[in-house]
């Protein structure tokens, strides 16, 4: 029997199970759920129909009620494990109750002064990541891009690109033209953004290493 990873109460099931009977070939789909990224303390999810064939052997793949399968991608089980999809009383939309939260990674060696200080919290982390959901990552999102904020230390903010932005070699001119620029007008008090992304370690179309 299939590990449970995430459950759906059965308001849930019976949304999906509405919303898949118009899809073409409802029977061999199932409903895939993983984590695409975080915001903040939060994830964010990538919530879609795929063919249930399509689940590799590492992913682990639910039954969980005649005619809906639900797909967790292997890379999200241990990020979803204990996860629980229900109705929102607010919109009627499909909600993920998560128990687990990403943590702000502790500074490595070499890091930015005022990183191993970054916290999430207070007011001021609230406004530059709503900044960035509903200024910057639509913005960016064309090309695959997508910004995070790691945290806050005193009036420096520390953001990390990933998607398209990762290793890209105009991830700088994203920073100071577009980033920094839409950070500063929503939050003047800031006094510097700065970019604590691994571009040399990102698997990404947009970089290449230089050739000797």
């Amino acid at each position: 029997m299939a590990e449970i990873v995430l459950e759906l109460s059965e308001e849930a099931q019976e949304l999906v199970k509405s919303v898949l009977a118009e899809e073409s070939d409802p029977e061999s789909l199932a409903l895939w759920v993983e984590v695409a990224g975080q915001e903040g303390t939060s994830y964010n999810y990538d919530v879609y129909f795929q063919a249930a064939a399509d689940a590799g052997l590492m992913d682990v793949v639910q039954k969980i009620a005649p005619h809906l399968q639900v797909v967790v991608p292997q890379a999200s089980v241990d990020t979803l494990r204990g996860s629980r999809m229900e109705v929102s009383a607010d919109d009627g939309g499909l909600v993920i109750i998560n128990p687990n939260a990403p943590l702000v990674a502790p500074a490595a060696p070499g890091a930015p002064e005022g990183l191993e200080d970054a916290t999430l919290e207070g007011e001021l982390a609230e406004r530059i990541i709503a900044i960035l959901a509903d200024e910057v990552n639509p913005a960016i999102a064309s090309h695959g891009g997508r910004a995070d904020l790691v945290g806050i230390s005193g009036t420096k903010v520390f953001v990390r690109l990933s998607g398209g932005c990762q290793g890209c070699g105009l991830a700088s001119v994203t920073l100071s033209q577009g980033i920094e620029v839409a950070i500063r007008e929503g939050a003047p008090e800031v006094t510097e953004v700065i970019d604590v992304t691994d571009h040399l370690s990102g698997s990404n179309p947009y970089y290449q290493s230089s050739k000797k």
